[in-house]
């Protein structure tokens, strides 16, 4: 048996193209980077063999997919971290 899961993330595109359009999160010292849905972090998380509660290397593989140029619609701030 195959189990397939899907997880439509275009509502978080949507929030960070919209966010981005209207320049929040954009200047001060806290940047809103982007939107991550909770499966797509489950997901880059099991993909990089992180336990949820290894807070330090899950704040590593996120920063890694974000700044990373695949994940770049999830971007609200585009400099970097």
């Amino acid at each position: 048996m195959v189990i397939h899961q899907r997880h439509d993330v275009s509502q978080a595109m949507k929030d960070a193209e919209m966010a981005k359009a209207a320049g929040i999160g954009m200047s001060g010292d806290n940047r809103l980077v982007g939107f991550l849905e909770g499966p797509v972090l489950a997901s880059w998380l099991k993909e990089a063999g992180v336990s949820w509660s290894d807070t330090e290397a899950a704040k590593e593989v996120v920063k890694r997919k974000m700044m990373s140029g695949e994940f770049s619609k999830f971007r609200v701030w585009e400099g970097s971290y």
